[in-house]
């Protein structure tokens, strides 16, 4: 103590800065072990994660050929592969333990998008959508390791900075895809952006290799129990809403109608832009731009929000500002549509925290990979169908004059996804994992 008051008095610029640093150090002391090498992976991956976003609508239907569906049937094969692995990565996830299945798929997942690099046709696509998405069977067990990984009190900031990594190396994405486009042009750029997919993913699997086993019964899995699992998943996750509180119950119906809505306007995004907005496709890149910055300056923001005032708060802002940000796109130039890209960062940033952190108080670990196995199945079904119906009601808009019907059912959505977090959604006495692994809710 009486060294820190000399070095105040003789240096007090110095010693503002130690107490800077270490409150800096006390915040984010919990970033060790399995959550740093995750989050290092993150940030190889993330690298190249947004490059091929902007511009895949146009790759899909002007270089390779797609029909005015493709872009429907390719989300919903995306999804519905993705529900297919979600219960037995849910329950193998608990049942036989996290690092194999996240290690193995990642080293599969990053093989995966040569088919996107080599694709002579748009049905190569498709196949490399469905082989990259049944590769996602680890993430139930991605979900459960982070959430074993941070103290019950560091949930929110541990979510916000899992979106402050994906915002910051994400910024660059655009910029690369629009460079690569002006001087490769619209193939060869999508090409080269799937290799470079290809080697960052890999190199993100083998820094995986250091992660640590959080569960351990004492039996490796096999390849059989992929298939002799199944049933026994399906059970077992239907099973878990016994388990766990209504709340989560009815939380969980929230997200599913967050995913619905989200997914409708996702797919026709670009094309209604070009279409409708008449913005021009080479300057389509340039939107994604404030949106990786907003989620970059604002997610430790709101993940101290998230831990400090609660989680429905933020969730109920969350989804107001989602309605705002629809309404803004919907008539928007290209000022204003990277307005309401900005809007769309806070509450993507807002709604995911919230739900991240009041998923995790209100269920234990034994259950958490079940429960993100069972979300993760219904909200990949409702995303597929989401995806078909939004590209279906846009090309049907497109002919009587109404392309806005994506848009409108995202709109119409906000109203129960309010009711249900205000009326329904109840925050637990006793955050699972800080006493015991039963949380009390609030009635």
């Amino acid at each position: 103590m009486s060294r820190f008051i000399s070095a105040w008095v003789l240096f007090p610029e110095k010693a503002y800065l130690m107490g800077r640093f270490g409150f800096l150090r006390r915040e984010f002391s919990f970033i060790t072990g399995n959550y740093r090498v995750l989050v290092i992976s993150w940030i190889i991956m993330d690298l190249a994660m947004e490059m091929p976003n902007p511009n895949f609508q146009y790759y899909i239907r002007d270089v390779l050929g797609g029909p005015p569906m493709a872009l429907g049937i390719i989300g919903f094969a995306n999804f519905l592969a993705m529900a297919a692995v979600a219960f037995p990565g849910g329950y193998l996830a608990d049942k036989y333990g996290r690092r194999w299945l996240i290690t193995t798929m990642t080293f599969a997942m990053s093989l995966s998008f040569l088919f996107f690099a080599l694709a002579p046709t748009w049905h190569f696509i498709l196949l490399g959508v469905i082989v990259n998405s049944l590769c996602l069977i680890y993430q139930p067990a991605l979900f459960a390791m982070v959430q074993d990984s941070l103290p019950p009190e560091r949930r929110g900031m541990g979510s916000s900075i899992i979106q402050l990594i994906h915002g910051t190396f994400n910024t660059p994405g655009p910029i690369v895809a629009g460079f690569l486009l002006l001087h490769l042009g619209m193939e060869w750029s999508m090409r080269v952006i799937y290799l470079l997919m290809t080697v960052l993913f890999f190199i993100a699997a083998v820094w995986r290799l250091r992660l640590k086993e959080t569960v351990t019964n004492g039996e490796p899995i096999r390849f059989s129990y992929f298939i002799s699992s199944y049933p026994k998943a399906v059970k077992e996750s239907f099973k878990v809403w016994r388990a766990v509180p209504r709340s989560m119950f009815w939380l969980f119906v929230t997200q599913i109608l967050v995913m619905f809505g989200m997914s409708v306007t996702q797919v026709i995004n670009a094309l209604y832009a070009r279409d409708v907005l008449l913005i021009p496709m080479s300057q389509w890149w340039m939107v994604f731009i404030p949106l990786m910055l907003t989620m970059v300056v604002v997610s430790i923001p709101i993940g101290l929000m998230v831990d400090k005032v609660g989680r429905k708060i933020p969730l109920v802002l969350g989804l107001g500002t989602i309605a705002g940000a629809t309404l803004i796109f919907v008539t928007g130039t290209l000022v204003t549509v990277m307005v309401s890209m900005v809007m769309f960062g806070i509450a993507q940033l807002l709604v995911m925290s919230a739900l991240w952190a009041l998923s995790t108080d209100l269920v234990g670990s034994s259950n958490r990979g079940k429960v993100n196995g069972f979300t993760n199945f219904v909200g990949y079904i409702v995303m597929g169908f989401g995806m078909l119906i939004g590209e279906f009601l846009f090309i049907e808009g497109l002919q009587i004059g109404v392309p806005q019907l994506p848009f409108l059912v995202t709109l119409v959505l906000i109203v129960p996804e309010l009711l249900l977090v205000l009326l329904l959604v109840h925050e637990p006495k006793k955050r699972a994992g800080m006493i015991d692994e039963s949380p009390l809710e609030v009635s």
